[in-house]
């Protein structure tokens, strides 16, 4: 079984090294390329101000999170959660540098997503795929018809939803290769354009998630 976690993260500011922290963690599990149910999320109090330049893009300010768990208080069940996975993230670098600067303020080893977890960049992947053009998530999104109407602001959950379709996509004829080789060796009759629809499968976020992200906002 091959469990990969779809990671992203929001932050206090865009520089790790001037002592920005995380304030939100979204995670969503795919397993042997099916989009799960299993999620993880959580908003984080990061004790100390919030840049206006990054909280015009998430939406997110220091009075919403004056009553969230720190970091310290959800590390052990992000760990558990992440456990035994690979992960998928958009510009990795970036997130991996503030998770494991949270690991050292909790006393934790820095080194541990390098020790523990292959990581598949799909900023790299992408770049590779389609060079000389844009490849934001929204570029990406757009490029592979997966739906983003909804996202007004960047958020962590959303926005692990939506790269877990795109990551799908992107590397959907890479599975269907190998599902024609297979199909071929049985003398199945079924055609490569079926076996790749067979393997496309997108979730969107429900209604009850949607509302859920816009009433954090309005609130």
């Amino acid at each position: 079984m091959k469990r990969l976690i779809v990671l992203d993260t929001e932050t206090t500011g865009l520089d790790v090294n001037d002592g920005h922290r995380i304030i939100e963690i979204g995670c969503v599990e795919i397993i042997d390329r099916n989009i799960t149910s299993n999620r993880f999320h959580k908003y984080i109090n990061p004790k100390r101000v919030i840049d206006e330049g990054a909280q015009k893009v998430h939406g997110i300010s220091n009075q919403m999170l004056e009553n969230k768990p720190e970091f310290k208080d959800i590390i052990d069940e992000f760990l558990s959660f992440i456990h035994n996975s690979i992960l998928v993230i958009h510009n990795a670098p970036f997130d991996l540098g503030f998770l494991s600067s949270e690991l050292s303020y909790c006393d934790r080893d820095k080194n541990y997503f390098q020790s523990n977890h292959e990581v598949l960049d799909t900023l790299t992947i992408s770049r590779k795929q389609y060079p000389g053009k844009r490849n934001s998530l929204d570029a990406l999104c757009s490029r592979l018809e997966v739906d983003n109407a909804d996202r007004n602001f960047h958020g962590a959950l959303l926005d692990a939803s939506l790269l877990a379709n795109v990551y799908l996509k992107m590397t959907r004829g890479q599975t269907s290769l190998s599902m024609i080789n297979q199909v071929e060796s049985s003398n199945s009759t079924d055609t490569e354009q079926e076996i790749a629809e067979r393997d496309q499968i997108i979730l969107r976020a429900n209604n009850d998630e949607l509302e859920a992200h816009q009433d954090y906002f309005k609130s």
